[in-house]
């Protein structure tokens, strides 16, 4: 199984849920162009991204298998399984951040870049941007996701590739292939995933997608890791 972080993340996100409830699985989880430990360089397109993936695949020589993405992370899975839908047997979208309302995301999109005088410092912010996760993934996310530069300590991502990001996440939606069995869970409490994107979904992909509804925030993963990976096992399995 392929895991694809969202936006200023890394794989490093998807450790808990593949250890301790996606038993049975081999979860590949690399770290997008710009994010963790992988290359800044760009472009910065959905479509490098997907480009990076495959490569990904190609490394392991994988011939096709599942692939969950989580917010921006969905928007690439998407582009891969565009790309190579051969490759890609069965799509998890867990809250993706595709075709947003330019409005949406210019109201929304955090100042940049995090800049903190102190690890305590950059833990209250994340405790503050992340209130329905557990003490203990705020704190992995410190430990995988924070470095200190000049005494100061700021987030891993590239300032250039987060921003980019989000005005990829801007332009019209592509939708999984028609013929690709997808699963799109939205979050309740969280405005990301647009009604209009999931009727297009629906219209055009008509019994290959299921749409599914939790009560969470954007980060669904950390606040209902047993329900998202009991949703995730059944529909790969399935």
């Amino acid at each position: 199984m392929l895991a694809v972080h969202g936006l200023g993340g890394h794989g490093g996100r998807w450790k808990r849920l593949a250890e301790e409830f996606l038993l049975g699985y081999r979860v590949v989880a690399p770290d997008l162009r710009g994010h963790g430990e992988s290359t800044d360089l760009p472009p910065w397109t959905l479509e490098q991204h997907a480009a990076d993936l495959l490569s990904v695949l190609d490394s392991l020589a994988v011939s096709g298998l599942s692939v969950v993405g989580h917010g921006f992370g969905a928007a690439a899975a998407i582009h891969l399984a565009r790309l190579a839908p051969q490759r890609v047997t069965k799509l998890v979208l867990l809250e993706p951040a595709i075709g947003l309302d330019p409005r949406f995301v210019r109201d929304t999109m955090p100042p940049w870049p995090r800049v903190f005088a102190s690890i305590e410092q950059a833990g209250a912010w994340q405790r503050a941007e992340w209130p329905g996760v557990s003490l203990r993934d705020v704190e992995e996310e410190l430990a995988g996701n924070f470095a200190q530069t000049s005494g100061r300590w700021l987030p891993k991502a590239s300032y250039a590739v987060t921003t980019t990001a989000w005005s990829e996440m801007c332009r019209a939606a592509q939708l999984p292939p028609p013929t690709t069995p997808t699963l799109l869970v939205k979050a309740s409490r969280s405005q990301f995933v647009r009604p209009a994107f999931i009727q297009a979904c629906k219209i055009t992909m008509r019994d290959m997608v299921d749409v599914v509804e939790l009560d969470s925030g954007p980060m669904v993963s950390f606040e209902r890791p047993v329900e998202t990976a009991d949703l995730i096992t059944r529909f790969v399995g399935r």
